[in-house]
């Protein structure tokens, strides 16, 4: 019996705070585009030391719940992909248990995934795979995963391929958005092209040009192998103007790389297919060696040339969320299906039964590609989460604000007995309004988050003396994310009017 599993609801977290790329080009003295043109990217996500792993998480998964009605007694697996470590014992996934207190459900399956960019893709298929066993037969409650991350790297070159933000997904059957359960093809080496030894630093090790090579790698190897099994299923090849596929999903370190991957696609195409007229610009590659192809300018521009109609179609509009927030790391791939979801919403058809191709990547290395299948509206999804609207209506910081509060994240994770380590207190100002974050750390290292007000805190003030419960507040705000003293944008106006009212209950 087919159960049809995939993902029900989808909701976002990502810091308030972001930092153009050209302010960076102007600030780090390079030349203008270096970074918004040559990588592809135009805004990054950053948040200060009162934000961590777990705190963005607890935010994810709060607004999840409360945004669809959800009872946290209805969640039998919980998992978690990152690799933002802030313990080398205790999981997110544990931390993240305390709100499921209240509903006194502690019966919950599941531990943090690491490994790199693709703990998240592990931690979904650990949530599908449980759900397609017997094991499941006698549970039959919804699977979360959230995936997220905070990347931050030294000043250098690979800054601004830095980001943040969380992706939180629920899991069940009769769902909109179905998994191609037959249709997985894995790539996994061991290989260090990126990695993170030192516990006392957030930054990474990263040799850029082995990390490039080994991610076409993986796409080369990823891709021939869905490609046989898609004709084992259903008897054709598939190619990526085929009609198979319709929107294709890669991991998104930077927005270049995406396009150069996608143009690997077509070179695979190009190697397999019989129709010797169909590439005749690239016969003249059709024998070097795969080591060499990696490398080589001409096969790579004339792979893109002849791509780019179907980039800006299938591709482009499904990178905007890692142009404006940077790269998530194991949130990447699944924003990405987040800006499918929103433009779902826009199409005259939903795009149902389309059939989206998605391939994650972690450095390490482990990559896998999959696909799913839109088999319902996915409408409620995008008005609920309203990505666009949500990341447009956030605050630009200068290049030297940046700056500093990635200084001041780097002393936060000194040992601290270093006379130059940064230890202050929780600081709400840069947080949204219903998020959590971290507001100390005591003497045995255990971490203490709160959950900012969901309103000003003239109105939290107010409404507090009036001895009222705020839960109604926080339930009828949460679907705007910010607060009614800030708020602008008419999309959220029934929000703001359901929230005003609540108020006014409260403080009668």
């Amino acid at each position: 019996m087919d159960k049809r599993i995939g993902i029900v609801a989808s909701e976002a977290y990502f810091p308030q705070r972001y930092v153009s790329h050209s302010a960076l080009e102007e600030y780090d003295g390079v030349k203008a585009g270096k970074y918004s043109v040559g990588l592809g990217c135009e805004r990054m996500a950053f948040a200060g030391p009162e934000e961590d792993i777990n705190s963005i998480c607890l935010s994810a998964l709060d607004s999840l719940m409360e945004k669809y009605g959800l009872s946290y007694k209805d969640i039998g697996r919980l998992e978690v992909g990152t690799e933002t470590i802030v313990d080398k014992s205790k999981s997110t996934k544990t931390t993240l248990m305390q709100l499921f207190k209240d509903s006194g459900n502690s019966d919950v399956l599941g531990v943090t995934n690491i490994n790199a960019c693709y703990g998240g893709t592990a931690a979904i298929f650990n949530t599908i795979d449980w759900m397609e066993s017997s094991a499941w037969e006698t549970d039959g409650r919804y699977g979360v995963v959230i995936c997220g991350d905070i990347a931050v790297y030294e000043p250098g070159p690979a800054r601004p391929t830095g980001g943040a933000g969380a992706v939180a997904l629920l899991i069940g059957p009769n769902a909109p958005l179905v998994f191609e359960n037959k249709l997985r093809s894995s790539h996994f080496e061991d290989v260090y092209d990126f990695y993170k030894p030192d516990l006392n630093c957030e930054y990474p090790y990263v040799d850029g040009k082995l990390s490039n090579e080994c991610y076409l790698r993986a796409v080369d190897h990823c891709y021939q192998g869905y490609s046989s099994k898609f004709q084992q299923l259903f008897g054709k090849e598939i190619s990526i103007d085929s009609g198979d596929c319709n929107h294709f999903l890669l991991h998104q370190p930077y927005t270049k790389l995406v396009q150069k991957s996608f143009a690997r696609y077509l070179y695979n195409d190009f190697l397999s297919t019989r129709n010797l007229e169909k590439y005749p610009t690239l016969e003249e590659f059709r024998n070097i060696s795969a080591q060499d192809s990696y490398s080589n300018r001409d096969l790579e521009k004339e792979c893109m040339r002849l791509a780019d109609r179907g980039y800006q179609q299938q591709v482009f509009p499904y990178t905007y969320a890692g142009r404006q927030l940077g790269n998530s790391y194991t949130g990447s791939l699944w924003f990405a299906l987040l800006c499918l979801i929103a433009e779902s919403a826009e199409s005259n058809k939903g795009f149902i039964g389309d059939r989206a191709l998605m391939f994650s990547y972690g450095s390490g290395l482990a990559a896998t590609m999959f696909s799913c299948i839109i088999d319902g509206s996915l409408k409620e999804q995008a008005e609920k989460c309203d990505l666009y609207n949500r990341i447009e209506n956030r605050r630009e910081a200068t290049a030297e604000e940046f700056t500093e509060t990635l200084e001041k994240r780097r002393l936060s994770h000194l040992p601290e007995n270093d006379e130059n380590a940064f230890v202050g207190s929780g600081d709400a100002s840069n947080i949204p309004p219903g998020a959590f974050y971290l507001t100390s750390v005591d003497e045995k290292k255990r971490r203490v988050y709160e959950r900012s007000p969901v309103m000003s805190q003239q109105e939290f003030n107010v409404a507090t003396a009036a001895g009222g419960s705020l839960r109604s507040y926080h339930t009828s705000c949460r679907s705007c994310n910010i607060s009614v003293r800030k708020f602008s944008n008419s999309s959220h106006l029934n929000g703001i009017r359901l929230a005003q009212k609540a108020l006014r209950k409260l403080v009668r």
